[in-house]
C-alpha cells in the first residue's frame, strides 16, 4: 500500500470513529498537504501532558484526542488499581477548553471514577491543590497555559498533585495506543461542583503572608486569561485591598487580543501593566499568564518602571521564605536558572538542590523544600500544599515582601543591591531562537555538539554536555562555563524554539562600584547574546 493509500485510510478510519461532526467536515475538505501533516504523528507527551494546535486528527487538539487520551489515562489508573478513585478536572477559558474539560469529566465519569469537575474556568493552580487537598489519583487541566490562541493542552496531575514524569507518561501513551475510536469509548454525564475548592485555595493563600503590614499598591494584569479574579480575591483574603487591574485584559478572552503571545517574558506584553503601574503610583505590578500558574512583577527603579527577570523575583522571593522557614530548610531551582539562589542559601544555612527545567522536576526535589523557582516566571511558594508552580500565591507573598519593605522605606530594587553586593552581579538574559521545522532544532544542538567554542566573551570554557550524564539530571542540553560566564542552550520543552540562557558574574566590592560592575556584566553578556544568535 503506497503512503498516499495508508493516509487516506488512516484518514476514513479516524473520521468514522470521531464522535464531533465539526471535526468530521474539518478532515474531509482538507487537502491531501494538510492530510499528511495532520496524520504525520499523534500528539506526544511532553511537559506533563499534550499540547497543540486547535485542529482535527490525531496531531491536534479536538474531542476524539481528548476522548481517547482519559480512556488511556483512565486504564493506566485501573491498572494500577486506582480504578473508582477522585481525579479533579478543571479547565481554562481558551477556545475548545469547555468541550475537552466535558468530555475528559464523562469518560472519567463512565469509567466508575469520582469526578470533582471545577464549576468555571479557573487558574491551574487550583486543579493542583484540589488534587493534593482531596487525595485525588489524579488531575486533569485543560490549558494550553501561555500559548498563542490557536492552541490548547491536556495537563495531567497525578496522585500527591505533582505533574507526571516518566515513566509514567510513556506508559499511559502506549495505554493509549491501544484504546479504539473514540466514538465506542463510553461517557456519562458529570454534574460541576461548587466553589467550595476555590475558597479552600484562596484560604490557603491568605495565610502566607509572614509580615503585618498591608500599605501596599498594586497594579495587576490577567493577560486576558483565568486568574484576574481568583488573584484579586486572594490578595484582599490576604489584606491587600489596593488593587487596580488592566481592565483591557482582565476578563477573560480565547483570542487574547492584545497579547498575541500572552507570555509575560514576550516583549510588549506587560506594556499597559507598566502604564498603569505608573498612571496609579503604584508599589508594585504583577502580570500573570492565562492559567496563572506564573508571576512576573514589575518594579518602579531609577529609570522607571521595569519587569523584573524571572531570576530575580526568584531569589527575592527566595530570600524572603527563608526569613521564616524552618532550620535547614531545601530551596531549589533548574539548570538554567541563575547560580545566585544557591549562593544565598548557603549564607542562610539552608540546603539547595538543582534540577532539571520544569516543575514535575522541582518539587520532586528532596524532603523539607519550602521554595522552589524557574528563571520563566514560575514560583512554587507553597509546596506543602500547591506541588507546582502558582503566580497567586506567588503574587500574594510578593506582594508580603513588598509591603514588608515599604514599612522600612526600603523596595525590591534595595535587595537586589544588597545582593549583588553581597554575592557580586549576576547578570542573565535569554536568547530564544524559533524555528519552523522540529528537525532545524535537532541539527543546531549537534552542530553545538560537535563544534563547541572554547572561549567566549574572551574567556576560556569547558563544555558539560547534559545527555551524556547519568540519573536526573541527563537532558539534552549543553552548558558552556567559564570564568564568571555561562551559557546553557537546550530545546524548548513546550514551543519549536532552541533556547540559550546567559548569565554573567562579576564582583562588586563597595557599594560605590556597583554601577560599574552592573555596566561590566551587561557588557558581557551582550558578547555571550551575540553567540546565542548566530546558533
Amino acid at each position: 500500500m503506497s503512503s498516499d493509500a495508508g493516509i487516506r485510510a488512516a484518514v476514513r478510519e479516524w473520521i468514522a470513529g470521531d464522535p464531533d461532526p465539526q471535526s468530521r467536515a474539518e478532515l474531509a475538505a482538507s487537502s491531501p498537504t494538510e492530510l499528511a501533516e495532520r496524520f504525520a504523528a499523534p500528539l506526544a507527551f511532553g511537559t506533563a501532558g499534550l499540547r497543540g494546535p486547535l485542529r482535527a486528527g490525531p496531531s491536534g487538539m479536538n474531542i476524539a484526542v481528548v476522548v481517547r487520551t482519559t480512556a488511556g489515562l483512565v486504564a493506566w489508573l485501573q491498572e494500577r488499581c486506582l480504578g473508582g478513585g477522585t481525579v479533579v478536572v478543571g479547565r481554562d477559558a481558551r477556545h475548545g477548553s469547555e468541550a475537552f474539560a466535558t468530555a475528559a469529566a464523562e469518560v472519567l465519569g463512565a469509567a466508575g471514577f469520582d469526578v470533582v469537575f471545577l464549576p468555571r474556568p479557573l487558574p491551574t493552580p487550583i486543579v493542583a491543590f484540589a488534587v493534593r487537598h482531596l487525595g485525588a489519583v489524579a488531575g486533569v487541566q485543560i490549558t494550553a497555559s501561555h500559548n498563542p490562541a490557536t492552541d490548547n493542552g491536556y495537563k495531567v496531575y497525578l496522585s500527591g498533585g505533582a505533574q507526571l514524569i516518566s515513566p509514567a507518561d510513556r506508559e499511559i501513551e502506549a495505554a493509549i495506543a491501544n484504546v479504539g475510536p473514540a466514538v465506542e469509548v463510553p461517557r456519562t454525564p458529570v454534574a460541576p461542583t461548587d466553589d467550595e475548592l476555590v475558597d479552600l485555595y484562596i484560604q490557603r493563600i491568605s495565610v502566607l503572608p509572614t509580615s503585618t503590614e498591608r500599605s501596599l499598591r498594586i497594579a495587576l494584569t490577567a493577560m486576558h486569561g483565568v486568574g484576574g479574579d481568583t488573584c484579586v480575591a486572594a490578595l484582599r483574603a490576604a489584606g491587600f485591598s489596593d488593587v487596580h487591574v488592566v481592565t483591557s485584559q482582565f476578563a477573560p478572552n480565547a483570542d487574547f487580543p492584545t497579547a498575541p503571545f500572552p507570555n509575560p517574558e514576550e516583549p510588549g506584553t506587560t506594556d499597559a501593566l507598566l502604564e498603569l503601574a505608573a498612571q496609579i503610583d503604584a508599589d508594585l505590578a504583577i502580570a500573570l499568564d492565562p492559567d496563572a500558574d506564573r508571576c512576573a512583577l514589575g518594579i518602579r527603579d531609577a529609570d522607571g518602571w521595569r519587569m523584573l527577570r524571572g531570576d530575580e523575583t526568584g531569589v527575592l522571593l527566595g530570600n524572603h521564605i527563608l526569613d521564616s522557614a524552618p532550620a535547614n530548610s531545601l530551596v531549589a531551582t533548574t539548570v538554567v536558572s541563575s547560580t545566585l539562589l544557591e549562593k544565598i542559601a548557603a549564607d542562610r544555612g539552608a540546603r539547595f538542590a538543582r534540577t532539571l527545567t520544569g516543575f514535575k522536576w522541582l518539587v520532586r526535589a528532596g524532603d523539607g523544600l519550602v521554595y522552589a523557582y524557574e528563571e520563566a516566571l514560575g514560583h512554587c511558594v507553597d509546596p506543602e500544599f500547591v506541588r507546582d508552580k502558582d503566580g497567586i500565591s506567588a503574587a500574594v507573598v510578593a506582594a508580603d515582601l513588598a509591603a514588608d519593605l515599604n514599612a522600612s522605606a526600603r523596595t525590591l530594587t534595595d535587595v537586589l543591591d544588597d545582593f549583588a553586593i553581597q554575592f557580586g552581579v549576576h547578570a542573565g538574559a535569554q536568547v530564544s531562537k524559533r524555528v519552523d521545522e522540529p528537525t532545524t532544532i535537532t541539527t543546531m544542538m549537534e552542530a553545538l555538539r560537535s563544534a563547541p567554542p572554547t572561549t567566549l566573551a574572551g574567556r576560556a570554557v569547558t563544555v558539560v554536555d547534559h545527555l551524556t550524564k547519568r540519573g536526573q539530571l541527563r537532558t539534552d542540553a549543553v552548558e558552556l562555563i567559564g570564568d564568571g560566564i555561562r551559557v546553557v542552550v537546550r530545546p524548548s520543552g513546550t514551543e519549536p524554539k532552541v533556547k540559550a540562557y546567559l548569565e554573567a558574574v562579576l564582583p562588586v566590592g563597595d557599594r560605590s562600584n556597583l554601577p560599574d560592575a552592573r555596566a561590566r556584566a551587561e557588557s558581557v553578556l551582550g558578547e555571550l547574546r551575540a553567540f546565542a544568535l548566530q546558533l
